[in-house]
C-alpha cells in the first residue's frame, strides 16, 4: 500500500509539472489589434458603421473580440444590427491558433488562425454542407487595419467572394 502511495505521489506531480511548464501564452501577434476600433464598411447587407474591441480575459489566457454594426434602412430592408462574440485561444502547446465565433443570427463559426507579416487570418474548414468563411486583419499602419470577410460555397471551398471589407481605426 505504501508502494502505490509513493507511485501515485510522483505520478501527480509529474502531471502537476507538466500542466505547469507549459508556459505563457504568446499574444504578441495579436497586439496591434489589441483595443477599440471604428471602423465603416461595404458590402452585401450594404454600408454599414459599428465598432469592436479585442481584449484580453481570464487572466490573459483567451482574448475576446466584440463587435457591434449598424446597418441603415434600404429600400429593400429595414434597419438592423449585427452583435458578435468571438473567443481566440490557445493550442495544446500554448500558441493562439484557434477561435470561435457567435452572433446574434445564431451563426457559430470555428476557426483555425494563421499569421503573415501583417495580417491575422480566420479560416473556417471546408464543409460539403456548409459554406466556408475567411476573417482578415490586414495591418495598414500603427492605427489603420482593413477588415474582410469572406465566404466560399460548399461546392467550392477555395474560392472566397467578398462579403464585407472596411477600414477601421484605433480609439
Amino acid at each position: 500500500m505504501r508502494k502505490l502511495n509513493i507511485i501515485l505521489i510522483g505520478l501527480l506531480l509529474t502531471v502537476s509539472q507538466v500542466v505547469m511548464s507549459q508556459g505563457s501564452i504568446d499574444w504578441s501577434r495579436f497586439q496591434q489589434l489589441t483595443g477599440h476600433w471604428i471602423g465603416e464598411g461595404n458590402g452585401q447587407p450594404g454600408q454599414g458603421t459599428g465598432g469592436f474591441s479585442f481584449q484580453a480575459d481570464l487572466e490573459g489566457n483567451i482574448l475576446v473580440r466584440k463587435s457591434h454594426t449598424e446597418f441603415p434602412a434600404t429600400t429593400a430592408k429595414a434597419a438592423f444590427a449585427h452583435d458578435d462574440l468571438m473567443v481566440i485561444y490557445p493550442d495544446f502547446n500554448g500558441v493562439p491558433s484557434k477561435a470561435i465565433y457567435w452572433d446574434n443570427e445564431r451563426h457559430t463559426i470555428e476557426y483555425l488562425v494563421t499569421f503573415t507579416d501583417k495580417t491575422i487570418v480566420f479560416t473556417s474548414a471546408a464543409s460539403q454542407y456548409m459554406p466556408r468563411f475567411r476573417l482578415s486583419y490586414e495591418t495598414i499602419d500603427a492605427t489603420t487595419i482593413n477588415v474582410k470577410f469572406e465566404m466560399a460555397n460548399p461546392g467550392s471551398p477555395d474560392e472566397f467572394k467578398m462579403y464585407l471589407e472596411g477600414k477601421s481605426k484605433k480609439l
